[in-house]
Formats: structure tokens, sequence, C-alpha cells
């Protein structure tokens, strides 16, 4: 299922499942048949299989089983960000060629980590596709993009193996981890990472069972139509199962908590000269069967 949140005419934050070129609110078609599904996507996660179960068992009825109130056409509604976070831990460093552009470009150790390198976002940096990435040049001059693997856990995983890591997986999307290269502070990443609008999410979140194997995607990166990243999740240092045994070693990972999987080399930073977004730039990541986000740059002064 590809699953995206919206709004239709303004609020409520709905859920749907995108099929084509159409919405179809789960809410409502459960609703109609008798039953019962979240209206929101963390409710439905944390609703576990049989939530899922139920969905899927509605919409393989098909269009013309679709209650025409529970229909909309994608170019009718608003996409919004797919949830709000828990959390959201961000991996740094976990692509080999964004290891030594980052060593050459931004001081860190030339040396490829031996553990995965773990930083976090808050929830107030989610922003969803088409929103706006904030550009306030009182902060920062050096305001940079990264695109990156999202994935969204579906069971409270602690203490889980890589062997059993992906049974705790809902699905995957995308993350922008956007960040303002000179608000580092003492080696520290929060601030320079955790402003307002500096994780972009989106444009939705499509379920394991729809991607076969999220170690082989493809991904890229554009600002004004002009490729800057281009890699494949494949050439990740630190895999998935090894990335959610490593932090909930420690963490416990919770439904609807996001792991930003690590960014491709092809940042801004690491350019010669290095290059930064700005305000009337606009960024689109894309990830292979997910899609891509489009943010554009606004000036937040």
């Amino acid at each position: 299922m590809r699953l995206v949140t919206y709004t239709l005419d303004g609020p409520p934050l709905r859920l749907g499942a995108q099929s084509d070129d159409r919405v179809v609110d789960l809410a409502v078609l459960a609703s109609r048949a008798g039953v019962q599904l979240p209206s929101d996507l963390l409710s439905f996660i944390q609703a576990g299989t049989p939530a899922q179960d139920t969905a899927r068992r509605l919409l393989a009825a098909g269009p013309a089983a679709w209650p025409v109130d529970a229909v909309h056409g994608i170019d009718e509604v608003t996409l919004r960000a797919p949830l709000r976070p828990g959390k959201i831990i961000g991996v740094g460093l976990n692509y080999v060629e964004h290891v030594e552009e980052s060593s050459r470009s931004l001081d860190t150790d030339k040396e490829r980590p031996t553990r995965p390198v773990l930083f976090s976002k808050p929830a107030t940096a989610v922003t969803g596709p088409g929103q706006p990435i904030l550009h306030n040049a009182d902060l920062t001059t050096q305001l940079d993009w990264e695109c990156e693997l999202a994935v969204v856990i579906g069971r409270t995983a602690f203490r889980v193996s890589e062997e059993d890591a992906y049974d705790h997986i809902f699905g995957y999307s995308i993350v922008n981890d956007i960040s303002a290269r000179d608000q580092r502070r003492s080696g520290q990443w929060f601030f320079s990472k955790g402003q307002d609008s500096y994780a972009p999410f989106g444009p939705a979140v499509v379920t394991a069972d729809d991607v076969p194997d999220p170690m082989d995607l493809d991904l890229s990166l554009r600002v004004n139509g002009v490729t800057k990243q281009k890699s494949n999740t494949r050439h990740m240092l630190f895999p998935i199962a090894r990335l959610i045994a490593d932090i909930s070693s420690g963490v416990t990972l919770e439904p609807g908590d996001v792991i930003a999987t690590g960014s491709p080399a092809g940042v801004g930073a690491g350019m010669v000269p290095p290059e930064f977004l700005h305000p009337g730039d606009t960024v689109e990541a894309t990830v292979e069967r997910i899609g891509t986000l489009t943010n554009p740059v606004v000036d937040a002064r």
C-alpha cells in the first residue's frame, strides 16, 4: 500500500491509500463497509496487522466497489507529511563516498566509522511535500541537502537482532536531511539539523510488503532541476538491519518512529566550490518505489 496523509479543502488531516491518480480515504471506505479504520497514519500503524489486513481487503475490491465519497483525485487533495514521528533518528556517514567528502569538507574523521553515527531531529523539524524549507540568513549561510531513505517503525523494538529487524518495519519513505553546516556547535549537530522545516518527509509511506529489497533502491536529489546526488541504498556502510539492531540496543523504537538511513555523496558542502541552498530554490529528493519529495526554499527572516 502507498499511504498518504492529505487535506481536502483544509483541515482535518486524513489518511488515504493512493492508487494511481486517486486517493481513497481509508476511514470512509471502512465505515461504508461497516468496519472501522483509523483516520490518521500513526494510529493506523499502532493498530497493527489487523488494520492493514482490513485495508488491503477493502482496497482489493477495486474502484467499482469503492464508495464515491471515499475517492478523490490526487489533484484535488493537498498532501502533507505522512505523520509526526515520536522521534527521528538520523544516521551520519553511512555511505562510503560520503565519508570521504565529509572528511574533506566538514572536518569529520577520514576513517570509516565502526559503528553507526547517530543523531536526532525533533518532530518540529518535520515538514511535508510542497511545504517550505525555511532559510534564515541570520542563522545560516550554508543550508545543505541530503536525500535519504526513511524507515518507518511498525512494532516496538528493543534489543532486536539483525535477523529480526525487518519484522519491526512498517514501511519506507523519504527524508531530506536539511543541515545548516555553519551551526554545528562544538561538533554537535542538533541545532544544525534540528531547526524547523529541516526534515522534509514524504510524499508517502510505502508499506514494507511493496518494497521487496530496500537495500537496492536508487536515490537521487536535484536542485533547480540539476542532479546533485545519485546513488543506491546498496552502498550503505551499515545496512538497515544493522541500524535497527544498533539503535534498539539501548533506545526503544516505537511505532511511527523514523530512521533516516544516511546520505550518499553529493551534498552541497562537498562541492568544489561549495554550493548551498538559497531562497527561490526547489529541491527534489527521489527514492525508487517511493516517489519524489519536492520542497521550495523560502526566506524566513
